[in-house]
């Protein structure tokens, strides 16, 4: 009877004598421990130990019982498979035979449980120490649990929530229809992600990241619903800057050329849509360059803003005037029935702008340029089109200014000019007239020169020294970009390796990658790459610098590209940042390394220039990127971009464009701010 309640017990059973081994073991003993019955007894029972702890478990055995007393609790053991297992035992001594006691022991394998123990540690832990505020109610919605995180976002702790809905945090700025597709998505979906406007303890509105699932019983029943949320309002306050400074101009305020682009591409489609004619007017500004030099370039932004609204105050609501960029706007004119019709608008223009503008107590006068091109009439190419305008705005400048010009036939005499340069640049790279001038870069913590960025310059024998504005895009246009780069970078290697001997083994050289560039050849045909293994240099000696354009709508071989510099460890650093299109996406993508401040915003550090500049910093921080400040021109640009943490910064306050002789000459002149 005793072995058939042993054989039918659900628990493990054993009996073991004083000498440590096996009397008789139970079918649940052996399936704990994986063993058959006649494997385990007369064996000793320290077998299902592991073999360090079997001689004191032994010792402990036989002081139990020949002293009695307690001998359980919690083991680990080792299945024959090599399991290691988590056992609950109790013993008892049990029928004394030839002086000594047996011992009867009854064993649970609780090593699921322990698992199941283990997790929910864990998973306590994780909601007491969770950065994302939780939120747990019953199944009417009812309040049931908050962790720490809901109370430091929110205010509310525990006691002031719970049994309530979560109701009492509306915000007021969602709809009904907002909760009514909030709970449909519970309803059919189990889950509701989205982000929502909610209300801290304190009264102000905050925007947090919610995720709400529903947890189900067996039947289908709703037990609870578990809202996990954090608050997102900076990281939407970031973003609100960095779509604003991707699409409007940071001086005017107006549409910069990224969102012209799109309203141009808009209102030629509905022109072809409707059959009817768009009018495109740039409008260049004559002698601001004067205002700039006399009066400071906190000036001329303030003329720049005024403009702005002289010019918006001359338009219909349905028209766009965006800056694209300097002392040049741009209009767009929807809806014309005919082409003379922008004739009106244009004088119009013309006669506000000339009346004087009071700027810091000055009179200023200035007068503009406008170059008007009809679409479809002149190009029904948005880039000819664009390009006719320009032609037209040139036109205008070499009537006078301050007068207005159509696109015309005629103007192709410029194209031919344009021409004639171009056959020039072909023979400079061969004639050798081009040369590369150097930048230097201030690292704003040490004051040490610590890069350079190479700049080229065209020594033209009749014109004589050309800058890079004039020439550079003409070298895109015709692909000369792409032997120029590489003689630039190839320039820039040599001297590099240079300076790393004589001065810092640690320099950097920034150089210039077109888009051209980039689309024109793959990584392994960019020859200068090769002449960094030549003089001995690592990847990270060389930045290269490129524009935000580059990255939007990026053709997969520009992809590539990037992807194989960043690989082969070039450093990438983003030019003009926040002039053109801003997505923080790529600069994940691409693992950017520097974001250049535009010059734009340093000018404007007294303004929302300094907004600007600490939100590009502090996001860049946040991404691990540094950050360069590019036009820095005064020791209080210079201070200021050092308090709010930008990392290096160039400009003339440091030093102009230097030929590599002269730059040399700087670097061993450049004092050591940690010399005594």
């Amino acid at each position: 009877m005793f072995q058939a309640i042993l054989d039918r017990c659900p628990v493990g059973i054993a009996v073991i004598d004083y000498d440590g081994n096996y009397v008789t073991v139970n079918p649940a003993y052996c399936a704990i421990y994986g063993y058959e019955p006649q494997e385990m007894v007369s064996h000793p029972f320290t077998m299902v130990f592991p073999v360090e702890d079997r001689q004191p478990i032994l010792i402990r055995h036989q002081r139990f019982l020949s002293e009695g007393g307690k001998l359980g609790g919690e083991w680990t053991v080792v299945r024959r498979d090599g399991t290691v297992l988590s056992v609950w035992s109790e013993s008892v001594r049990f029928a004394k035979r030839e002086g000594f006691f047996n011992r009867l022991v009854y064993v649970l394998d609780i090593t699921e449980r322990k698992k199941t123990q283990e997790q929910m540690r864990i998973a306590a832990t994780v909601y007491e120490t969770s950065h994302e505020a939780i939120l747990v109610t019953d199944g009417d919605n009812n309040i049931i649990a908050v962790n720490p995180a809901f109370t430091r976002v929110t205010g509310y702790d525990f006691a002031e929530v719970v049994g309530r809905n979560p109701r009492i945090f509306k915000s007021g700025r969602h709809d009904d229809a907002f909760f009514r597709e909030m709970w449909r998505s519970l309803n059919e979906e189990d889950m509701w992600i989205g982000e929502v406007w909610d209300r801290r303890k304190s009264g102000e509105d905050y925007v947090k990241e919610l995720t709400i699932t529903v947890v189900k019983d067996a039947s289908g029943a709703v037990l609870s619903y578990v809202g996990m949320f954090s608050d997102i309002t900076l990281r939407k306050k970031n973003e609100e800057i960095i779509w604003r400074q991707a699409n409007f101009d940071a001086v005017t305020g107006l549409p910069n050329r990224h969102m012209f682009q799109d309203r141009l591409e808009q209102g030629a489609r509905k022109a072809t849509r409707e059959g009817r004619i768009m009018a495109l007017m740039l409008i260049d500004l004559d002698h601001f360059k004067e205002v700039n030099d006399s009066l400071g370039h906190r000036a001329g932004d303030a003329l720049l803003a005024e403009v702005s609204f002289r010019i918006a105050g001359c338009l219909r609501a349905v028209d766009t005037v965006a800056r694209l960029g300097g002392d040049e706007f741009a209009v767009i004119f929807s809806d014309l029935s005919h082409a003379r019709d922008g004739e009106r608008v244009a004088r119009t223009l013309l006669a506000s702008l000339a009346e004087p503008f009071f700027i810091e107590r000055e009179s200023v006068f200035v007068s503009a340029s406008i170059g008007i091109a009809i679409f479809p009439d002149d190009s029904d190419s948005l880039e000819e089109l664009f390009k006719n305008a320009d032609q037209a705005m040139y036109a205008a400048k070499a009537a006078g200014r301050n007068c207005f010009s159509y696109f015309t036939p005629a103007m192709q005499q410029a194209a031919l000019d344009r021409l004639r340069m171009s056959n020039d640049l072909r023979r400079a790279l061969d004639a050798a007239q081009f040369e590369v001038h150097y930048q230097p870069i201030i690292h704003l913590m040490t004051g040490r020169v610590v890069k350079a960025e190479a700049l080229v310059r065209w020594l033209h024998p009749t014109r004589g020294m050309i800058g890079p504005a004039e020439f550079i895009p003409l070298a895109e246009d015709t692909g000369l970009i792409v032997p120029l780069g590489d003689w630039v970078a190839r320039q820039a290697i040599a001297r590099l390796a240079q300076w790393r001997r004589a001065f810092n083994p640690e320099f950097q050289i920034a150089v210039n990658q077109s888009p051209a560039q980039f689309r024109s050849n793959d990584f392994t045909d960019v020859g200068w790459v090769q002449e960094l293994e030549r003089y001995g240099l690592e990847g990270n000696a060389v930045v290269i610098e490129i524009t935000e354009g580059l990255l939007l709508n990026a053709e997969p071989r520009v992809n590539k590209n990037l992807l194989m510099f960043r690989d082969a460890g070039i450093q990438i650093a983003i030019d003009d940042f926040g002039t053109g299109y801003s997505s923080l996406a790529y600069l994940r993508k691409f693992d950017i390394d520097y974001l250049k401040i535009d010059r734009s915003f340093v000018e404007d550090l007294d303004g929302i220039g300094l907004d600007l500049c600490e939100a590009i910093v502090v996001m860049a921080h946040r991404l691990g990127l540094e950050v360069v400040a590019e036009g820095v021109e005064t020791e209080r640009q210079r201070d200021i971009l050092a308090r709010i943490g930008c990392d290096y910064a160039q400009g003339y306050l440091f030093s102009r464009p230097l030929p590599a002789e002269s730059f040399t000459a700087l670097l061993s002149a450049w004092p050591d701010p940690s010399a005594p």
